[in-house]
């Protein structure tokens, strides 16, 4: 693997521009490849043959991009398909969405009850429960999890803090609300969009952005394997980490279909104009 080769990003939307926004927080000297899957969006509510079967499309791609890494940007896959992605990598390391965030939430709450968010098939996959059961070593450890199916198709329309928007987020998060949950897994990438509805909603609670876990681990993994790029004398990267203060990033963004709002909510979300997205075609059909 090449020090200079990019990292792989794969999502089904726009959802992993979340991720892809910490990964240039805590890593702004790197080439990025955004892939995201848009003519499929969501991935939440399709079979687990279905995911699996889009997850190896998009390993595929970016392999062919001779990336050095990828990054699922997408809980649905890292839950369903993530031993699927990894099978297919040839060796090239991925990271997901769950196991570092389910860490991240077992040492940040307080009173051992954790609220876990996602689409439908993130949730009845019980991914993150059995992961944070997994590493907990509490005996009175409380989970509670709740599907929110309707959040990933209000981001990808932009519509980020409506009336609309804050009435079906106090549907999904009414659970929460007399649970005494102290922390709660953004279980989808596209929830951090989402995060200023929900904090409104749940005002003491502690959300865990999957993004900001993910990134840690990909600069861990790469320092240890001695391909992280060098800095520049330029770049501070605790100023990047503090202020997103991206210096010119590289980022190709690959779309299954270029729609009519991503580029606007890409550039508002990251706060840089972006390059033009390049819509192809990873269907093995």
């Amino acid at each position: 693997m090449d020090i200079n080769s990019p990292i792989g990003v794969f999502d089904s939307g726009v959802g992993g521009l979340t991720v892809l926004k910490q990964l240039l927080r805590f890593l702004p000297n790197e080439n990025f490849i955004y892939l995201g899957d848009t003519a499929r969006v969501p991935y939440g509510n399709k079979s687990q043959s279905t995911i699996e079967k889009y997850a190896g499309e998009a390993t595929r791609f970016l392999l062919n991009k001779s990336v050095k890494l990828i990054v699922i940007a997408c809980n649905t896959v890292s839950s369903i398909a993530m031993g699927a992605v990894k099978q297919n990598s040839n060796g090239i390391p991925v990271v997901g969405m769950i196991e570092f965030s389910a860490r991240t939430a077992l040492r940040l709450s307080k009173n051992h009850k954790i609220g876990i968010i996602g689409t439908r098939a993130t949730i009845e996959s019980k991914g993150y429960e059995k992961q944070i059961r997994k590493l907990s070593r509490v005996k009175n450890l409380t989970l509670i999890s709740q599907p929110c199916p309707l959040f990933v198709p209000l981001v990808e329309e932009g519509f980020i803090n409506t009336p609309a928007t804050h009435y079906i987020a106090e549907q999904y998060l009414a659970p929460f609300k007399d649970s005494s949950v102290d922390t709660l897994i953004l279980g989808c990438t596209h929830y951090p969009m989402l995060s200023k509805v929900i904090s409104e909603i749940l005002p003491n609670v502690i959300l865990i952005d999957t993004g900001v876990e993910s990134s840690i681990q990909v600069l861990r993994i790469l320092a240890e394997k001695n391909l992280l790029k060098e800095l520049d004398e330029t770049t501070d990267i605790a100023e990047n980490i503090n202020i997103n203060n991206f210096n010119d990033p590289n980022v190709e963004f690959y779309l299954t279909d270029i729609s009519l709002n991503f580029k606007s909510i890409a550039e508002l979300l990251l706060g840089y104009n972006i390059k033009e997205p390049i819509e192809i075609d990873i269907s093995d059909e």
